[in-house]
C-alpha cells in the first residue's frame, strides 16, 4: 500500500469489525486531513460508533490498518517499515507515526494524542467545572510529581506544573464562556454548557485528533449554533483535525469539510458536503428505500 497524501493525519484502510457472525463494519477506508473537520454519518446502526471505538482503542478491529501521523508529513514515508516491523509506531525528530490497531486505549490517548467525547455526557458531576479540566491533565501532573510524593511535598517543579494546568483550564473555560462558573459543580451546568465543557476537557489533553460522538445530541438550535462556533474556532486556532459522528445535519453540513457516509457498516459515499447531499445512495439510505425509488419517495414527502 502506498503512503497517504502529505496532508493526511488519519488513514483508515480496509477496517473490518466482526462480532461473532455479525459484521458491524466491512472493508472501510477513508482519510482525515490535517486541520479539517471530517463527519462520519449514516442511519442508526450504520456502524459509526464501532468505527470510533476502533480508532480510540475500545475495540481491536478484526482487520485493517489505522495510522495516525504527528509532525512533518514526511513521517508517512515510515508507514511500510512500521507495518512490517510489527511495532506500534515510530518517533523521529521530524514527527511520529502510530498504528492505532496495535495500541491499547490508554496509549491511544497518551501517546497518539487522540481525544474523545461520548454520546452520553461523562463529566464528573460532583467535581467543580475547573476540576473536570484538571482531571484531563492528570498524566502531565503525575509525571511532574515523579509518580511519588513530590506533589504532596510541594516541590517547585510540581507547583509550576500545577499552575500551568490551572492556567490552561482557565483559558478553556474562558473560551467556552464558563470562567465565572469555574467553582460550581459540573452537574449544575445547563445541558448545552456541559457539552461544551466536555469538548474543552478533551482539548486540555492537547490532541492531534479530536473525536466527537454526537456532540450536538439533545441541544436546541441556539446551543447547536454555539457548538458550531466553538468547533470552527478550535479548527481555526489550533489547526487540529476533528472527526465527528452526528445526526444533526444542520451541524454536519455547516461545519464539515469532508463527509463519510456509512450504511450497514459499508461506506456508500465519501466527499464534500455538496457531493454527499446530492448523492442518491445517501438519500436512499436515509429514506430507507431502494436507489430506484428515491425520486418517487422524494416527490411524495415533498423533498
Amino acid at each position: 500500500m502506498s503512503a497517504p497524501a502529505a496532508d493526511t493525519v488519519l488513514s483508515i484502510e480496509h477496517l473490518t469489525m466482526r462480532f461473532g457472525g455479525l459484521v458491524a463494519v466491512e472493508d472501510l477506508s477513508f482519510t482525515a486531513k490535517r486541520g479539517e473537520i471530517t463527519a462520519l454519518i449514516g442511519p442508526n446502526g450504520a456502524g459509526k460508533t464501532t468505527v470510533f471505538n476502533c480508532i480510540t482503542g475500545f475495540y481491536k478491529p478484526s482487520e485493517g490498518r489505522m495510522a495516525l501521523a504527528h509532525g512533518d508529513p514526511s513521517i508517512w514515508n515510515e508507514l511500510a517499515a512500521v507495518t512490517e516491523s510489527g511495532t506500534r509506531g515510530v518517533t523521529l525528530p521530524n514527527g511520529a507515526l502510530f498504528l492505532l490497531e496495535r495500541m491499547p486505549e490508554y496509549l491511544v490517548t497518551q501517546k497518539a494524542k487522540v481525544a474523545r467525547t461520548f454520546q452520553n455526557i461523562r463529566l464528573f458531576p460532583g467535581m467543580t467545572v475547573l476540576e473536570n479540566l484538571l482531571v484531563a491533565q492528570h498524566n502531565v501532573l503525575m509525571r511532574a510529581s515523579g509518580f511519588t510524593l513530590i506533589g504532596v511535598l510541594g516541590f517547585p517543579s510540581y507547583k509550576a506544573a500545577e499552575r500551568a494546568a490551572i492556567d490552561k483550564a482557565r483559558v478553556w473555560l474562558d473560551k467556552i464562556g464558563l470562567l465565572a462558573r469555574a467553582d460550581d459543580p459540573a452537574g449544575d451546568l445547563p445541558y448545552g454548557a456541559q457539552r461544551r465543557l466536555e469538548v474543552a476537557r478533551a482539548m486540555c489533553t492537547d490532541p492531534v485528533l479530536l473525536c466527537l460522538d454526537e456532540p450536538a445530541a439533545g441541544l436546541n438550535p441556539r446551543e447547536s449554533a454555539e457548538l458550531n462556533d466553538l468547533l470552527l474556532a478550535i479548527r481555526a486556532e489550533y489547526k487540529i483535525s476533528i472527526l465527528l459522528i452526528e445526526h444533526d445535519m444542520s451541524v454536519v453540513m455547516k461545519i464539515s469539510d469532508h463527509i463519510v457516509v456509512l450504511d450497514y457498516g459499508v461506506k456508500i459515499s465519501d466527499g464534500s458536503p455538496d457531493e454527499v447531499r446530492n448523492d442518491q445512495k445517501v438519500i436512499a439510505a436515509y429514506l430507507g428505500v431502494e436507489d430506484s425509488e428515491v425520486a418517487r419517495v422524494e416527490a411524495e414527502v415533498g423533498l
